[in-house]
């Protein structure tokens, strides 16, 4: 959620419209220094209505919440659930104290999820954690076993005989444990002793670990001006493109062009953080809040909770104080706040704390006297176009230092463009309510001097409540809003998603689906430098906050390098390309959109997207009512009526996930066949619908084991995938990386050894020869060519 919720919206909407007509022409046309000059006194009205929205908003530590969560775990667990179990421990681990005893029970549960995962280093974390926190001793020696046994399974075994003597003095001793518990110890206790002895008898000499596959290296060469950039790329400026980066020498296919560490990056949060009302039950769904952590974006399993609230969570007690000490002890209090006026206004913050108070002053400072024409983008544009060739480079563009250089630095954010005259006066007048409202947070819970870094980090620890002041903001938190302002403002054009692989349905299958999912929003300057085509020349990978350019197709020297910001000639026409890029405040004239609309010829996405006759087949022509093109047949229907099928189709669908989720396999298949039949009625064969419903069908085959029907229905998938998307896309790329695990699952070799090539082919040019799916790749081909000559040939 971008903005803010919709309540607030029309709350704000509502202080707009009240507010005098003159006052309105002043906000109108006022520079972010005056709107919050004009603005900081306006929001008083509406902060009750605030106050009670930010309930809404669960972030705060709550013991009915623990109990809640750690119960439903237990319930799971004994299902045999343990992933979702370990999921419901972590939820229950977030609400409960820092040191208290709760919390180590909910560790140690978590370990024994983990556990039976199979993930025993960390299952061992979780152990320490427990420890760490005060594990009650009576329950300690079932902890201990359990730890043995992990060691014993890592093959550290005289680890796991020295923990279990720990263990067997403390079964020892009297009145520690129940009898009938005693005795289900002993019995575990014997058993894992007769373990150790086996492994110790038949100890073999360490042998020196293999080598990893040979991995390519990849040839880069650092840029002198552009931060993280390759040497084959330049920087320009035109009144036209504004900045925009150039090829300064030929570029080959899979090139990496540029590397670069986010500035600041906000995982999104889901709906399910804001309740309908406060006396909701708790929400057990899993959303990635509680699947990433918040700081770098690893993949959690066993998240470290924040000491402070329960809704930020992360992969190790290391990022956890990383995060605290750069930005999130002053985050913490505003959670509530934060989740309700959403990750636009939570990444301003992050990026003026990170930026530091000396920083973000020195530069809203210069703003005001440095440079006139600073809100003038285009009298900007002018001076530097039309000035002499004075040798000076790349010095006077914006974002720039005085060497010329363009750095991933506050500096670079600062100067991407925020449009300020282009917004409408709503929207900025909601965006300058919302900082204003996170300032006076900040001002009332005695948070100011650890924004302006001036007191140490332990003081804030537990933030003081102060007494509500008189409603004037500080001079210096009027500096900080203003800079929020024009980062919040900035971020519509400029904000850039973090997108991950997302596991769907079952994890234990020996295929996984997965499909692209955003995953945090943030700011990229340098990444921000690329301007939009509907039909790009590079593509962007990511690995937790850092992201990847590389060039996917051969671009020659001169060309310039364009990012898809979204709408692609590959997905929808022009005319919805065109209204969707409008917020990005201009017309798109790249080459894509100038040949659709130059030649009149109609885009074949909507065709192939199309709906087609329930009689005859033939497809649906019209706006609102649909008629059939084929002149014999009468029959017409509504838009709506066939909208409302599609919609049930895509709930039967991931009903049929669900089954699978369950093991109900068979009745999962039952529904996918029915759904196709009902498709097969009303749309298009190359709908991409029909090509998920191939892909779904592939995946409960698989999870069956019956391999070849599987691969059969996923080649009809590919096919659909190529349509849309073409032969070298990304997406079939990953369509084929599925199709190579059924093949080698399958024992197909011959089939497999040319489709792990193919797909190696794709997914080297769009995600490099590091990505994990490359990797896995090469693992199954040397697999399969170690083979005997023999099986090879008859495969």
């Amino acid at each position: 959620m971008a903005l803010p919720v919709e309540e607030w919206r029309l709350c704000a909407a509502r202080r707009w419209a009240a507010l005098e007509p003159a006052l309105r022409e002043r906000l109108a046309a006022a520079s972010l220094h005056e709107t919050l000059r004009l603005g900081c006194g306006l929001l008083r009205p509406e902060a009750e209505a605030l106050h009670r929205l930010c309930r809404r908003a669960r972030a705060g530590k709550e013991p009915a919440a623990a109990r809640f969560y750690r119960e439903e775990g237990n319930r799971l667990f004994g299902r045999r659930r343990y992933r979702a179990a370990a999921g419901l421990y972590s939820q229950a681990a977030s609400h409960e104290l820092p040191g208290s005893p709760e919390v180590s029970v909910c560790f140690a549960n978590r370990s024994a999820a983990l556990f039976h995962l199979g993930r025993f280093e960390v299952c061992l974390e979780d152990i320490a954690r427990a420890e760490s926190h005060g594990y009650p001793e009576r329950l300690l020696p079932k902890v201990l076993l359990r730890k043995a046994e992990c060691l014993l399974c890592l093959g550290r075994v005289q680890d796991a005989a020295d923990t279990l003597s720990v263990a067997e003095n403390k079964i020892a001793k009297d009145g520690i444990v129940t009898s009938s518990s005693h005795q289900t110890l002993l019995k575990k206790l014997s058993q894992l002793k007769m373990k150790i002895q086996e492994k110790e008898s038949c100890a073999e000499p360490a042998q020196e670990a293999s080598g990893d596959i040979q991995r390519k290296s990849e040839i880069w060469e650092e840029n002198d001006s552009i931060s993280g950039a390759s040497s084959s790329l330049s920087l320009n400026f035109n009144r036209e493109r504004g900045r925009h980066l150039v090829a300064s020498q030929d570029i080959l296919p899979g090139q990496s062009l540029l590397k670069e560490e986010a500035f600041v990056s906000v995982l999104c949060p889901e709906e399910s953080h804001l309740q309908a009302s406060s006396e909701t039950a708790w929400d057990t769904r899993v959303t990635n809040a509680d699947l990433y952590c918040h700081r770098c974006l690893r993949q959690l399993l066993a998240s470290v909770p924040c000491r402070g609230c329960s809704y930020a969570k992360y992969c190790s007690q290391k990022c956890a104080e990383v995060a605290w000490e750069q930005y999130h002890r002053t985050e913490c209090p505003l959670g509530a706040l934060l989740l309700t006026l959403g990750v636009f206004c939570h990444v301003a913050l992050r990026t003026v704390l990170v930026a530091g108070f000396a920083e973000v002053s020195r530069l809203v400072e210069w703003s005001h006297n440095g440079d006139k024409d600073l809100h003038n983008p285009e009298a900007r544009c002018k001076g530097l176009s039309e000035a002499p060739d004075t040798g000076a480079g790349t010095r006077g563009i914006p974002g720039c230092n005085d060497n010329g250089q363009y750095q991933s630095s506050y500096q670079a954010v600062f100067n991407l463009l925020p449009h300020a005259e282009k917004h409408s006066p709503e929207h900025k007048f909601l965006c300058m309510l919302s900082v204003v409202a996170i300032c006076k947070q900040l001002q009332e819970a005695g948070l100011e001097a650890a924004v302006l870094r001036q007191e140490s980090s332990e003081k804030w620890s537990k933030p003081e409540t102060h007494e509500e002041t008189s409603g004037e903001l500080s001079p210096e938190l009027k500096t900080v809003a203003e800079a929020m302002l024009r980062h919040v403002l900035q971020l519509q054009c400029n904000a850039q998603a973090i997108t991950v692989m997302q596991e769907l349905g079952s994890r234990d299958g020996a295929v996984v689906n997965k499909k692209p999912a955003r995953l945090a929003t943030a700011f990229f300057p340098v990444l921000s430098l690329l301007n939009h085509s509907c039909s790009p020349n590079i593509s962007v990978s990511f690995s937790g906050t850092a992201a990847t350019v590389r060039a996917s197709q051969p671009i020659p020297s001169g060309q310039e390098i364009f990012h898809c910001y979204g709408p692609h000639r590959c997905r929808m026409r022009v005319a919805e390309r065109q209204q969707l890029l409008s917020q990005y405040f201009f017309e798109c004239r790249c080459q894509a959109c100038l040949d659709e609309l130059e030649s009149d010829v109609k885009s074949v996405v909507p065709m192939r997207n199309s709906f087609c006759c329930p009689s005859c087949q033939a497809s649906m022509q019209g706006e609102e009512m649909l008629c059939c093109s084929n002149e014999a047949c009468a029959i017409s229907v509504s838009r709506e009526s066939l909208s409302l099928r599609l919609r049930d189709l895509q709930h039967q669908m991931e009903k049929a996930l669900e089954l699978l989720r369950d093991r109900k396999a068979d009745q999962a298949i039952k529904m996918l066949l029915k759904c196709q039949m009902d498709a097969g009625n009303f749309l298009s064969p190359e709908h991409l619908l029909m090509g998920e419903m191939e892909d779904r069908l592939a995946q409960v085959y698989a999870t069956l084991g019956k391999w070849q029907e599987a691969a059969r229905h996923l080649e009809k998938s590919i096919e659909i995938v190529e349509m849309h998307h073409g032969s070298s896309s990304v997406e079939i790329g990953h369509e084929l990386f599925k199709l190579a695990q059924i093949l080698f699952n399958g024992f197909a070799v011959s089939q497999a050894l040319s489709t792990i090539q193919r797909a190696e082919e794709i997914l080297s040019v769009h995600c490099g020869p590091q990505s994990a799916q490359i990797q896995e790749l090469q693992e199954m081909k040397t697999c399969l060519l170690e083979l005997p000559t023999n099986i090879l040939q008859r495969t």
